[in-house]
């Protein structure tokens, strides 16, 4: 009971934040304009990125599909991470770091997702897109 209590922490957590990120990159906030500019894929990138995150987030709370959702969630995540490290900067715009430390934590939400879900991954393997 208390491992399908923290899965369902896991999940919330790496779709709420999927989820709230979503409308500063459909609105054009000026932060994600920034970033996007900044990357060269303005806004293209932008808007291609929050429907990959909104796919993400949407797969990761359907207990059957969790799996492939973490698995888009943490590539998704690390590319953001690395960004920030190798091109953004930790801090953007002033943010205290504070877009760097959710894309951590949801990296290692989905780390941890597929871990538990790890007896599906030759299922996913089997698919045929």
């Amino acid at each position: 009971m208390m491992k399908l209590i923290l899965i369902w922490v896991f999940r919330l957590t790496a779709a709420i934040i999927l989820l709230q990120t979503l409308y500063f990159k459909f609105t054009g906030a000026e932060e994600s304009v920034y970033i996007f500019s900044t990357l060269g894929m303005e806004p293209y990138g932008r808007i291609g990125s929050g429907v990959v995150e909104l796919i993400a987030a949407i797969l990761i709370l359907i207990p059957r599909t969790t799996l492939l959702g973490a698995l888009l969630g943490a590539g998704v995540m690390l590319g953001a991470i690395f960004l920030h490290l190798f091109v953004l900067g930790i801090e953007v715009k002033n943010d205290g770091g504070e877009l760097f430390i959710l894309a951590i934590i949801t990296f290692l939400c989905c780390i941890a997702l597929i871990y538990w879900n790890k007896s599906k991954i030759n299922n996913v393997l089997k698919l045929k897109l």
